[in-house]
Parts: C-alpha cells; sequence; structure tokens
C-alpha cells in the first residue's frame, strides 16, 4: 500500500517567475531544508503519494496558484511526483508573520541575536504581528486538515481499517504553532496521523527563551507538543527545547535513551536528533557539470599557484562574516608571510534584504572587504574577492578549489556547507569551524574548532589551516567527507518516518 505523507513548509520545491510575455515559468525552490526534504522524499521511491502544502511567496506564485497550472484544486500542481500545494496568505499578513515574527523575532531569539541593551520591545506592534503569525499557521493547519481527511476518507472507503499510514512533516520555526493547531482540527482522527515537527535552527535555552513574552513563548513550546515526533539536527538542541518545556510549561520530560519523551497536557511527544548531510554521490556528479568546471578554470586561474581561504554564505547575520573577515584581516597583518601567497574567496548570497538590520550587515561587510584590499593588496596580488550574488555553480567550484573552508557561524542549526566542501574538495581541504555550529557535534574530530567571536583564535586557525602539510589536509577532509555522507538526505528524513511508524 502506497506511503501518504503530506509536507508543510513556508517556502515550496518548486517557485514561479513571470516571463517577458506574461507566461509563467517555474523553477526549483532553493535552501538547505529544501534540498533535504526533496531529496530525502525522492529516496522513499515511487511507492509514496507526497503532498507539500507551502506558501505562495510571490505575484506568480499566486497566478500560478489561481490559474490553469492549478491541476483541480486550487493551489495544486505536480512537480517531480509531488503534488505542491500552494497557500494564497494574504500579503499584509505573510509580511507581519514571516518578516516581525519568525526571521525578526523567532530567529533573532534562537541564534542569540538580540543587542540586549536595545531590544527586543515587544510592543503593541507585536502584539498585531503575533497575530498574523497565529493566522498564518491556521492557514496551514486548515489545508493539512483537509488533506489528512482526504486521505483517511479515501481509505475507509476501501474498507480497510485505518492503516496508520498518514504521515504529516511540519518544518521549522515559521509553523510551530501548527502540529497543535492540526491535532485539534482532526479531533478523533489524530490518532490515525502521525505528526513531526522538525526545527532546522538551534533552540534557544530557557533564560533567552525567556526574552519572549510569556504566552507567546509559552504557545510555541506548546505548539510543537502538539507534534508526535520533535526533531533536531543536534543533541544540543534537542535538549535546550525540551528544558525550556519543563521550566516554562513545567512539562514531564523523562530520558529515553538517545530521545525524551515530553508529557504535556495528556500528550506524550518523543523529541529526538536527526543529523542532515549530504548526498555525496549526487553531489560530486552536479560538480562535474559543464558549468561548475567552467567556475573551477577560473578560479584556479585567478587564484594561479596561490593558496584559497573560501567561505560560502548567506548574507545572513548569524553567518558571522564580517569577524571572519576581520580574522582574515588579523592573519595578514600578523603572519606577513601569507601576504601574495593567498587569496579569501567570499562568496555570498543576498539575505533578507527586506529587514533593515540585514542591509546594513551587507553594507558592513562590503565595507570591510574594500578596506582589507585597500590595505593589503598590491598590482600583482588581489587578496580578497568579495561577491554577493547567488550563483550554485560558483559556489560548488569555489568548494572544489578550497584549500581551507571557513565556515565561522555565530550559531547555526547543521551547517550544510561545513559538509559540502569536504565531499567536494579535488585536493582536501582543511575545515576551520566554529563550535557553535550544529556540525560541530559530528565533524570536531578532523576540523579546526574556533570560538566564532575569539578573532584572533579564528586567524590562527586558518595560518594553522594553510601550514597543514598536504597529507594531513587530506586526511582530514577525507575523514570529514566520509561523516558528511553518513547522514544523507534519505536517512534523515527515513528517521523521522519510522519514529512516526513506531
Amino acid at each position: 500500500m502506497k506511503q501518504r505523507v503530506l509536507v508543510a513548509s513556508n517556502r515550496g520545491p518548486v517557485s514561479y517567475q513571470f516571463g517577458a510575455d506574461g507566461s509563467l515559468a517555474s523553477q526549483r525552490g532553493g535552501g538547505g531544508m529544501i534540498a533535504g526534504v526533496t531529496e530525502g522524499l525522492a529516496a522513499i521511491g515511487p511507492e509514496a503519494d507526497v503532498t507539500w502544502v507551502c506558501a505562495a511567496l510571490s505575484d506568480a506564485d499566486r497566478a500560478a496558484a489561481e490559474g490553469p497550472h492549478a491541476a483541480g484544486e486550487q493551489g495544486a500542481h505536480e512537480e517531480d511526483r509531488i503534488t505542491v500545494r500552494m497557500l494564497d496568505i494574504p500579503p499584509d499578513v505573510f509580511d507581519r508573520a514571516y518578516n516581525n515574527v519568525a526571521n525578526s523575532a523567532l530567529w533573532f531569539i534562537h541564534h542569540l541575536l538580540y543587542d540586549i541593551p536595545n531590544q527586543p520591545q515587544f510592543d503593541h506592534d507585536f502584539r498585531r504581528d503575533w497575530e498574523s503569525y497565529l493566522t498564518y499557521n491556521e492557514a496551514f493547519a486548515d489545508a493539512l486538515a483537509q488533506e489528512a481527511r482526504e486521505a483517511l476518507s479515501a481509505e475507509a472507503g476501501q474498507d480497510r481499517p485505518p492503516s496508520g499510514g498518514l504521515r504529516v512533516l511540519i518544518q521549522d520555526y515559521h509553523l510551530c504553532l501548527a502540529p497543535r493547531m492540526l491535532r485539534e482540527k482532526l479531533g478523533g482522527a489524530a490518532r490515525d496521523v502521525g505528526i513531526a515537527h522538525f526545527s532546522h535552527t538551534p533552540w534557544a535555552p530557557p533564560d533567552y527563551y525567556r526574552l519572549l513574552p510569556e504566552q507567546v513563548g509559552r504557545a510555541l513550546l506548546d505548539g510543537i507538543l502538539g507534534a508526535d515526533h520533535a526533531g533536531f539536527h543536534a543533541e544540543r538542541w534537542a535538549a535546550a527545547f525540551v528544558e525550556c518545556c519543563a521550566a516554562i510549561l513545567g512539562a514531564e520530560v523523562a530520558p529515553a535513551g538517545r530521545t525524551w519523551r515530553v508529557t504535556y497536557r495528556g500528550h506524550v511527544t518523543e523529541v529526538a536528533v536527526h543529523p542532515l548531510g549530504v548526498d555525496a554521490p549526487a553531489l560530486r556528479e552536479r560538480a562535474r557539470a559543464g558549468d561548475v568546471q567552467a567556475y573551477v578554470s577560473t578560479l584556479r586561474a585567478v587564484a594561479a599557484d596561490r593558496k584559497l581561504i573560501v567561505r560560502v554564505d548567506r548574507t545572513e547575520l548569524s553567518k558571522n562574516i564580517v569577524r571572519g573577515l576581520a580574522a582574515y584581516r588579523e592573519l595578514l597583518a600578523t603572519r606577513p608571510q601569507w601576504r601574495g601567497r593567498v587569496m579569501h574567496l567570499a562568496f555570498a548570497y543576498p539575505s533578507r534584504s527586506a529587514l533593515a538590520e540585514y542591509r546594513a550587515y551587507t553594507d558592513r561587510v562590503r565595507r570591510l572587504a574594500r578596506e582589507i584590499t585597500e590595505e593589503f593588496g598590491t598590482p600583482d596580488w588581489d587578496p580578497l574577492i568579495l561577491e554577493v550574488r547567488d550563483d550554485y555553480p560558483r559556489s560548488l567550484a569555489a568548494c572544489a578549489v578550497a584549500d581551507v573552508l571557513l565556515v565561522n557561524p555565530v550559531r547555526d542549526g547543521m551547517n550544510l556547507v561545513a559538509q559540502e566542501g569536504p565531499v567536494l574538495s579535488e585536493r582536501g581541504c582543511a575545515l576551520v569551524l566554529s563550535r557553535e555550529a550544529g556540525a560541530a557535534a559530528t565533524l570536531a574530530a578532523d576540523a579546526l574548532i574556533v570560538n566564532p567571536y575569539d578573532i584572533t583564535e579564528t586567524a590562527e586557525a586558518l595560518h594553522q589551516a594553510l601550514a597543514m602539510p598536504d597529507a594531513e589536509r587530506q586526511r582530514r577532509s577525507a575523514a570529514l567527507a566520509a561523516v558528511a555522507a553518513a547522514d544523507p538526505p534519505a536517512r534523515w528524513l527515513g528517521g523521522q518516518l519510522a519514529a512516526l511508524r513506531s
């Protein structure tokens, strides 16, 4: 019998754009979460019946949801054997829920980003924004409940007892309330549906989490505890969530092997760790494509015989690009032997330009990059190349040619770049990795671990990585690649589905 899976996330696996003639063209959705879920679903095979519920993020998405692309039900389209259902949430509601709550409050809380003497300020406007977050989650819960009822009715119509084969996978901090809302909408039918929530971000410890208004903090925890299974990328994030449940809700927490059982409002939620690695064969196959190899040739020519320090990030506050550039500057200032012998490739993707803090941060990144070039550059040596644009093939190529990969977030749920770099490396790369990345839990043995706030320590790690003997660098890189390939998306998603089946 076919396995029925419902997925819910803010961004979906496909997006639409208007052509010059007004026609609609689709492209795959981007981002690590989308890639992980999509690749994991593909591994389930054709026996799975998958519907993905997401928000329409643009006018083109809304036109596709309402127009001739829709396959029967409004907003439903087929994409790689996945039915994609886009929700046309009013733009003002979406903006307040997404930008003002999810990305300006919840993201800042879990990544510990607030400038505490000045922020946050949870005032009347925030309460209005919170109502939009409620409305946004309610829209997803309504759509999921409708899909679940139809699936259960179809099964009942075939004169079979409920198989418990319907699984709902709700993704990330945008949809913390949806599990509880869905459970309540399904009522007694919820016993025939397995509901999971996965957090791709870190989770704040209780003392920091309490910055949120009490009603908001309790509602978010209660929402996730509406699920049967709650997943995190690293043990420290799962443990912080469990601690918040106990300290703030008074929930009963019981360790159960490598998981926790959290009992609240008469319902038990299993909390577990599911590290997300990479599909190494698929990633290497993509890197062999002509567009990537063209970039490889270009980057090698630009570098000449110099060593390459590479970073690939979004211009996201938590990614810590400014301190990474400052560490490179200190390397050149304190280790003059590297001047003219090393080049830093800093490739960044624009991020959240709707938020003033992110625009200001991107400007600061560009300004510091110019200062480094002006301070150290010579007519025959450019110490730094910074590019802020969306270019996936360029990013793959940069990882392939890197001698050193710098990944220094102040806090990160996992970080796929730290895993992709060693997998793609052609000559072996040394990884300088923040202790605050979730990936540090699995990669620490062979990476050079740094405190992301310590610029001097990071500069010293860059020097150590550059000076590392080739054999040592290659040994470490191979070990890192093996660990990264050990938890591919299929295993990550399969573990969650197996937990729901049990």
